[in-house]
């Protein structure tokens, strides 16, 4: 079975400001490593976070959950301005909907 942080969101990004790749994991939002090409990035931020872990886990300190193994109820709340509710809610209802698919379907695009 994999380590839970084999399982973390790592990317790789160009830093046109360091003119270098940068290795980033989204669970460890203050890590980073930079290298010349994209596949030293993520080996360096890979070793990063894993030293990370280990030094969490010595000092018996709380491990962040992978994203992709936590569990998501599928509901959260967002605050929108009166009239986009509004137009949300005419979408809705001319297209014989309700405003929860609507919302639902222009956040997954």
């Amino acid at each position: 079975m994999k380590h839970e942080k084999d399982k973390y969101a790592y990317r790789v990004l160009w830093s046109e400001e360091d003119q270098e790749y940068v290795g980033l994991c989204s669970e460890f939002p203050g890590l980073s490593w930079l290298e010349s090409t994209q596949e030293k990035a993520l080996k360096g931020i890979r070793k990063v976070v894993a030293e990370c872990v280990s030094d969490l886990e010595a000092n018996k300190e709380e491990i962040p959950q992978a994203i992709s193994v936590r569990k998501y109820s599928g509901r959260f709340m967002v605050r929108i301005p009166p009239d986009v509710h509004r137009q949300l809610a005419v979408q809705a209802a001319d297209a014989g909907v309700s405003l929860n698919r609507v919302a639902s379907a222009k956040l997954a695009h």
